[in-house]
């Protein structure tokens, strides 16, 4: 028998906190819709599945052919599956985790380190920081998608300032003063200096301070709001629904630092080193360097380390659009639409399959990659593969490196895929 080398997984789902309930969210439908016999609890939150090799969610092979039972264990015994650079670059390792979210509460405001902070904090505080390795990511939305992404434009920062006397007074009429002078001498390095004192003058108030001024301000925009008020001055909508998800938390005052940035299905956002963000709500697609690395400083009951992310984060200020990250149309398949961030470690493409197209080839690539189905269905046939594979919403399929898989489409409608792949 010839060997195989693209097969069906099964993946991983992650049932943290703050994911959608039951069959409210696009994890839970996904998986449901490939194996209908998987019970959904509608009381149980399903915030993610991975496809990948993690060790935290090393995905199942859905083949009883191959005597690996796992992604990971099954890459280990056949490096050359990734592709001669991949296997070279990444010793012989999948580079990403490819990842769906289904987002019902915030997550933390968090940043993920570089490589080289990551190295450091990984040797000094493993149980906090699991590994070396840095993960940049990627989302695009699936359904409207929100979060806070970078910091926002000081202009707008110093119209909160002025606006709202509870976040002046925590970071401090002096420091308020330096960050609305330096907006005017247009020195991009002083508006950072300025920036990170405001903003790390905020997160290390000590906790009375900034859980009276948190109470207060809250209580203040509630009354305007029922008044019927606009409190858009003090970002009234966005910082009542974060203190209801978690009242007390020096995380709510984050609205009036950084962008609100708002996806529509098919947009993206790319998330570098550093940058400062937390997912609001929504479902996405997401894809990372394969690390499970995050400093987070708020909206959380997890370990926060305030000091690092207030070292850490990249303080340049921009407007919330361009924090949206352009898909470019494939010159050589119009149904491709490619997400190539200016990192190695992965790039995304969505295909979208029109009606009219009834046989379509997945080209093959010099690197592994892995295939979501969102949409459609077909039968899907290869040489690397040992039979048919029937493809509907939820599928997710390995292929290996230089192999290429040709679609029967058996829907009316089309296909929608995402593919994640090491493009070197």
């Amino acid at each position: 028998m010839a060997e195989i080398r693209v097969f069906p997984l099964a993946c991983v789902v992650q049932n943290y906190s703050w994911g959608k309930l039951g069959l409210q969210s696009e994890v839970a439908q996904l998986v449901a819709s490939d194996d209908p016999t998987a019970h959904i609890d509608p009381e149980q939150p399903y915030a993610e599945l991975w496809m990948g090799a993690h060790p935290k969610g090393d995905a199942a092979i859905r083949d009883n052919r191959i005597p690996q039972k796992t992604l990971g264990r099954w890459i280990s015994a056949n490096p050359a599956c990734l592709g001669a650079k991949v296997k070279d670059a990444f010793q012989g390792r999948l580079p990403f985790l490819f990842k769906v979210l289904s987002v019902r509460t915030a997550l933390s405001i968090q940043a993920h380190p570089n490589k080289e902070l990551a190295a450091k904090l990984h040797a000094q505080f493993p149980q906090h920081y699991p590994d070396a390795n840095h993960k940049p990511e990627m989302a695009i939305a699936l359904t409207p998608f929100e979060g806070l992404c970078g910091f926002r434009p000081v202009e707008e920062i110093s119209a909160f300032l002025r606006a709202v006397p509870e976040l002046r007074a925590l970071v401090g009429e002096v420091a308020a003063e330096q960050l609305e002078q330096s907006s005017a001498s247009h020195d991009p390095r002083g508006v950072s200096a300025a920036l990170r004192v405001c903003f790390t003058r905020l997160m290390k108030s000590e906790k009375k301070a900034f859980v009276d001024q948190l109470n207060t301000l809250v209580q203040r925009i509630s009354r305007e709001a029922a008044d019927g008020q606009d409190t858009s001055g003090s970002n009234g909508d966005l910082l009542l629904r974060l203190h209801a998800q978690f009242p007390g938390d020096i995380g709510c005052f984050a609205v009036y630092f950084l962008n609100l940035v708002r996806l529509e299905p098919g947009e993206a956002m790319f998330l570098v080193a550093n940058e400062p963000h937390a997912y609001l709500q929504g479902d996405c697609v997401e894809c990372m360097a394969c690390s499970d690395n995050t400093v987070r400083a708020g909206l959380t009951p997890k370990f926060i380390d305030v000091l690092t992310l207030c070292e850490m984060l990249n303080y340049t200020p921009a407007p919330s659009s361009s924090k949206i990250f352009p898909a470019v149309q494939s010159p050589l398949d119009p149904s491709v639409f490619l997400y190539d961030p200016p990192v190695p470690d992965f790039t995304l493409m969505r295909i979208e399959i029109p009606s009219s197209i009834k046989l379509y080839l997945v080209s093959a690539l010099d690197s592994a990659s892995i295939l979501l189905v969102l949409r459609g269905t077909a039968v899907a046939t290869s040489t690397a593969a040992a039979s048919e594979m029937s493809l509907r919403r939820g599928s997710v399929l390995f292929v290996s490196a230089n192999e290429s898989l040709s679609l029967r489409l058996a829907s009316p409608d089309g296909m929608l895929l995402f593919r994640a792949c090491c493009l070197l």
